[in-house]
């Protein structure tokens, strides 16, 4: 069974940083798509960043400049740096990944339980 399980979110005031972490565990072939998405009170879940297995990424417009994602394949960690924080930052942060469990099974999505980020003064 795979488990994503996240830490580094926080209370953090508008133009300081945090960083995300969400690690994979269980039985895993091979991880594809890493990403990040968000979901403030009242509004639907969005897309903040993702990263391929090649390396190329992805990220939301109101993200961009301020956020950077990475990845420890070797670890099966992906990681949101967050810069430059901003109120509307504010949200709950989850990790999703691509995951295949062995060579005979189709990739499917695991999301992490989320961790809460609140960015004001």
């Amino acid at each position: 069974q795979v488990q994503l399980v996240e830490s580094g979110g926080g209370l953090v005031q508008p133009g300081e940083s945090l960083r995300l972490s969400c690690t994979a565990s269980g039985t895993i072939f091979s991880i594809n798509t890493m990403a990040w998405y968000r979901q403030a009170p009242g509004k639907e879940r969005e897309l903040v960043a993702d990263i391929t297995s090649g390396g190329g990424t992805n990220y939301a417009d109101s993200v961009k400049g301020r956020f950077t994602i990475s990845t420890d394949n070797r670890k099966k960690t992906v990681y949101l740096q967050m810069n430059s924080l901003k109120p509307e930052d504010t949200a709950v942060y989850y990790c999703n990944m691509n995951i295949r469990v062995s060579a005979y099974r189709t990739s499917k999505h695991y999301w992490g339980q989320g961790t809460q980020v609140t960015v004001s003064s």
